[in-house]
């Protein structure tokens, strides 16, 4: 009886592990929301690392995060490192493109709890008297990374955070 319940478990794991092998090597995660703002006034808000503390959802996750600032004060070379509590980790990220009023491009580090290296993405495209905002992270999907998403939905996660954080930008720059 022991021997069929071993053999049992070892092919479901063996199963999860082939099912992990076919997820694709890369992942995304995108939201988007219309913001009754120019693309001129939101920018700023996102430009300015040291302005995420008033509408990323990380910032109130950790209100005593350790929070370091860095490299240009905005744009382009603008570093943001963060060590904080077990639901935001610690980590880097850098303002690789910052193309006014419509685009920045973020490098992003992780080391903790997991290390990984994504990018992370907010085109801004101006709608009438409204603007469209998308945020998207993105990278490598390593294999270990393939079997946790069997368990974990990332982008429900993340995708929850990341509307958070543009309602928190709706609201900032909407009452301004």
């Amino acid at each position: 009886m022991m021997k069929k319940i071993v053999t049992v478990v070892a092919m479901l794991i063996v199963a999860v592990l082939a099912y992990a092998a076919t997820k694709p090597d890369t992942f995304r995660v995108e939201r988007s929301a219309n913001i009754a703002a120019s693309s001129e006034k939101i920018f700023p808000h996102i430009n300015d690392l040291k302005s995420w503390g008033a509408w990323s959802p990380w910032e109130k996750m950790d209100p005593a995060m350790k929070k370091t600032p860095g490299g240009a004060p905005s744009g382009k070379g603008a570093v943001y490192e963060w060590d904080g509590n077990d639901q935001v980790g610690k980590g880097r990220m850098e303002i690789m493109e910052s193309s006014p009023p419509s685009k920045i491009t973020i490098k992003l580090d992780f080391m903790k709890p997991f290390e990984a290296h994504n990018m992370a993405e907010f085109a801004l495209e101006r709608k009438g008297d409204s603007t469209h905002v998308t945020w998207a992270m993105f990278g490598p999907q390593p294999y270990m990374a393939k079997v946790m998403s069997i368990f974990i939905d990332c982008d429900r996660m993340v995708g929850k955070q990341f509307e958070e954080g543009l309602a928190n930008l709706k609201a900032i720059t909407e009452k301004a």
